[in-house]
């Protein structure tokens, strides 16, 4: 009977975040903004954190979270003169674009793209940022989203 109760109170746990999620999807975007830009001012603090940004700048052809400025806020990448770092007005590598064919990554193709206008640094890196992309990608895939919660939520009743 312990069982059963507690499969009731995960189900409708379940439930009530799908509904939330319907609900406060403005505030769910904020909060995947803060995520974002919070993730980007640590990038080198933590090799599984940069391993995941990049994985994901690389997944959705995109480059920090509104555009590839946003790498500004990072330390290292931080575009003032004051910036000693090597990385100074660079982007990740994972936001360079990479031709077909290509056998070494070049991970300087980075290298003063923010000091480069948008037009300009577009012939080398993607310039559109993650958030709107993720955000794109999660209302394209709901339905799938939303069927797989029904798969996990209907064994529980």
């Amino acid at each position: 009977q312990q069982f059963s109760v507690c499969l009731t109170v995960v189900f409708l746990l379940q439930l009530a975040a799908g509904v939330l999620g319907f609900v406060f999807s403005d505030k769910a975007r904020g909060k995947v903004s803060e995520i974002i830009n919070g993730a980007i001012v640590h990038y080198r603090d933590d090799l599984d954190l940069q391993n995941l940004i990049d994985f994901g700048q690389k997944e959705f052809s995109c480059c920090g979270g509104v555009s590839y400025k946003d790498w500004s806020q990072n330390m290292y990448f931080n575009c003032t003169a004051s910036n000693p770092s090597r990385e100074r007005c660079a982007v990740p590598f994972s936001c360079c674009l990479h031709r077909a064919g290509q056998a070494v990554i070049n991970t300087m193709c980075g290298h003063g793209m923010q000091a480069r206008g948008y037009l300009e640094a577009s012939a080398f890196i993607h310039t559109n940022g993650c958030i709107d992309k993720l955000v794109n990608w999660t209302h394209s895939n709901l339905f799938l989203l939303g069927g797989i919660t029904l798969g996990l939520a209907l064994p529980q009743v």
